[in-house]
């Protein structure tokens, strides 16, 4: 185990491939969710909008594991245990921009949501990985 995403594997948090967020609740059970995500060559980014279950979790229990599988072979995976080293909320609206381009092709996120536009506050939680563990 490690603390560093291996080289052969960088391309699950490049690649727009989903990836399963989990979060602690409250009364400590996990909370798994599919996200979308990036990668900086340090800290894998995620981001969801400000009031969330996640947003409440990662905000009070830093402690977090993103589960990346290779969706042309379910064999071949990342698992990275880490903590949220950073909230930001002043890139969040770029980032999730920058999101939508990679996994939809189109860069304005709220394009098909004009009703959501300007009525969140979206935020980038930064994740240093702490324990890595690829396979396949």
């Amino acid at each position: 185990m490690s603390d560093t995403i291996p080289e052969a594997y960088v391309d699950l948090l490049t690649r727009p491939v989903v990836v399963t967020l989990v979060t602690l609740m409250p009364d400590n059970q996990p909370q798994a969710t599919p996200v979308w995500c990036s990668y900086d060559g340090t800290h894998i980014w995620v981001n969801t909008a400000a009031g969330r279950q996640k947003d409440k979790n990662m905000r009070e229990r830093p402690q977090v594991t993103i589960l990346s599988i290779d969706p042309d072979n379910p064999y071949r995976y990342l698992e990275i245990r880490g903590l949220v080293q950073e909230i930001n909320e002043e890139q969040g609206l770029d980032h999730i921009n920058q999101l939508s381009a990679k996994y939809r092709g189109y860069e304005d996120y709220y394009r098909n949501m004009p009703d959501r536009r300007g009525k969140e506050q979206r935020v980038v939680f930064k994740v240093k990985p702490e324990r890595v563990i690829a396979s396949g």
